[in-house]
């Protein structure tokens, strides 16, 4: 990131609330930049287990209180993150998610170099009122960002369609294949205290992700028991926690068991047979890099980043076109029927994961974005849309 003889760069990273996904893609990210040198503060809502995690990689955390969801609160929070960026003064900031977004944009106003890395747009996870508003903030603040930085096309892709006008960069998310990799799933299982009372032979599907509205668990429960019909032995666990868990488990049907928040989810990847996960809207979810990487197969709804992340030919039969539960069910129904089929998927998930999806070149990717913008060095643009790799743009999207 920077030449031999210089300081290395001071990276702000500003997160809101994180759990999940989003908490992965920037603890990992962190760790990645912390290796090569980098000076590595963290801006967050602390006391939290991600904020103990990127503490113990090393990253300076400052907290910073402030809700997931624009508020009354909200120049209050600006006000107490310009406090922050005062203390700091960082070289780029990169803001995560939505509400950070926000924030940092309204304290920033372009004064610093500004990554702004949406994680799925906020105006798709809402409606009404509150989906025009967050549009029409998106197309305005998209001003004061150096470079949104999506990590699929199809994230890209929606942003543009809306009306957003932003120098873009695409950034698929990995994983780290050290940490997610293949094992025996007998062994997994045995030391597992919830399937105590699942037979060794019962097919498991299992579903990693915050228990909410994006995520559609509702739709998998709903799509269960047609699931048992066609594989009566199979059992369901759903691994997270969230505002849905109490409205899910009271209407869970039968073969459904919940785990509860997991602090690693590497051994319920491990453990599976099928990974699961029927969401609403994504930018590109992490969860089916993370069962791939462990060499398990995945079914997912064709939403943003979907097909970027599955290998070439996978599409047929782990992409579900729509969130609804009756193709759902065929779906899982019919992997589960095949356990060879389900073998060679996961071969090449786990293959097609080193390629194209480790969490190194995702860094590096990342990194380059950095150096761009503290050496003032401009990819080139065709038809508006910033290029991917900095040649030539695969597509050009006009709003």
């Amino acid at each position: 990131m920077h030449q031999p003889t210089d300081p290395p760069p001071q990276v702000l990273h500003v997160t809101q609330p994180v759990d999940g996904g989003v908490a992965r893609v920037v603890a990992d990210l962190v760790g990645a930049q912390l290796a090569t040198g980098t000076r590595v503060t963290v801006a967050c809502p602390d006391g939290n287990g991600f904020t103990r995690e990127v503490r113990a990689l090393g990253a300076d955390v400052r907290p910073w209180h402030a809700t997931r969801a624009p508020g009354p609160q909200l120049a209050q929070e600006v006000r107490r993150l310009g406090r922050v960026l005062a203390r700091v003064r960082p070289d780029v900031v990169h803001a995560h998610s939505a509400k950070a977004g926000l924030a940092v944009r309204l304290a920033l106003r372009g004064r610093v170099p500004t990554v702004f890395q949406p994680h799925a747009w906020s105006f798709e996870a809402v409606d009404g009122t509150a989906a025009a508003l967050a549009l029409r903030w998106e197309r305005w603040g998209a001003r004061w960002a150096s470079r949104v930085v999506c990590v699929s096309e199809a994230e890209r892709a929606t942003g543009v369609r809306a009306g957003v006008r932003a120098p873009w960069r695409v950034i698929p998310n990995g994983v780290d294949p050290e940490r997610f990799h293949p094992a025996s799933a007998d062994a997994v299982r045995a030391g597992m205290p919830l399937l105590a009372g699942v037979g060794p032979a019962a097919p498991l599907v299992v579903c990693v992700g915050r228990l909410c509205r994006q995520k559609g668990q509702d739709i998998l429960l709903e799509a269960w028991p047609s699931v048992l019909r066609r594989v009566p032995a199979a059992r369901l666990v759903l691994v997270g926690d969230g505002p849905d868990a109490a409205r899910l488990r009271a209407g869970a049907p039968r073969g459904v068991l919940f785990a509860g928040a997991a602090a690693d989810a590497v051994p319920w990847y491990q453990a599976a047979d099928l990974v699961v996960l029927p969401s609403r809207w994504e930018g590109m979810a992490l969860a089916p890099l993370e069962a791939m990487a462990c060499g398990r197969p995945v079914v997912m709804t064709d939403v943003d980043g979907a097909r970027e992340s599955l290998p070439p030919g996978h599409d047929v039969r782990c992409l579900v076109g729509t969130p609804e539960p009756e193709p759902l069910a065929e779906s899982i129904g019919a992997l589960l029927s095949d356990p060879r089929l389900r073998e060679s998927l996961g071969r090449q998930g786990r293959r097609h994961v080193l390629n194209t999806h480790d969490v190194r070149l995702t860094a590096d990717a990342v990194a380059g974005v950095y150096r761009e913008l503290l050496t003032g060095r401009q990819p080139q643009h065709v038809g508006g849309v910033m290029c991917a790799d900095h040649t030539e743009c695969r597509e050009s999207i006009h709003s």
